[in-house]
């Protein structure tokens, strides 16, 4: 099985893309930087969409196609709608909504083509709950949402489409954040590989059945319901 992951070398995706080899799969990493894994990967910008479609297009005909897309790539600038610079703003939307929907699109041909087509696309609890100073995070995953949902009821019976939903997970997604913005040391994390497992049982689904939406966080999440 032939996935192509953006993000795949840093967090959820490059757990997803060792989870894609572990089970007998070819993960393609699509990142802004190089896989610490020895994965087929192409580099490439998300905001930049026509860089995007270059890079799909460059790993899916190297690869002789596409069986499944999962789109784990995502960025955040945290602060008030007027703290966050313009284009810090809206750089968060290009990556994580319209990179998002660059991909796919670049992708849907491929995934026609095979009997077993599939997208997993990663929004996110903050995609259905809101929270202050996360607009542009929050703006983007909500529109991952009714994008993914969009996109099953337009692909039915064509190319099988999930929505993971994750919550909080141990990644390096926090680092670069001021500490008013980062989890507190008592905040229960779920690890990338076990958010990766619900995604691998997503493209493990047999033909004609789909796991349209599944939500995946700490027992203790903050963020959800």
């Amino acid at each position: 099985m032939n996935v192509l992951i953006t993000g795949g070398s840093s967090g959820l995706g490059a757990a997803v893309a060792r989870k894609v080899a572990e089970d007998g799969g070819r993960p393609l990493v699509l990142d802004r930087h190089p896989p610490k894994d020895d994965f087929e990967h192409m580099q490439a910008d998300l905001a930049d969409r026509r860089c995007a479609e270059r890079a799909v297009h460059g790993l899916a005909r190297a690869a002789g196609g596409l069986n499944a897309v999962v789109t784990a790539a995502g960025i955040d600038a945290c602060g008030t709608l007027c703290e966050v610079p313009a284009e810090d703003w809206e750089r968060v939307i290009q990556v994580n909504l319209l990179g998002t929907a660059a991909v796919v699109r670049s992708a849907l041909p491929y995934l026609e083509n095979e009997p077993h087509g599939r997208v997993v696309t990663v929004a996110s609890t903050l995609g259905f709950r809101a929270f202050g100073d996360a607009t542009a995070y929050c703006a983007s995953k909500f529109g991952v949402v009714g994008f993914t949902r969009a996109l099953a009821a337009e692909m039915a019976g064509r190319v099988a489409v999930t929505m993971v939903v994750p919550g909080g997970m141990d990644t390096a997604f926090f680092d670069d954040r001021s500490d008013q913005y980062k989890p507190g040391p008592d905040a229960k994390l779920n690890r990338p590989e076990d958010v990766a497992a619900t995604v691998a049982f997503a493209l493990a689904q047999p033909a004609g059945c789909e796991v349209r939406e599944m939500v995946v966080c700490p027992s203790q999440e903050p963020s959800w319901p």
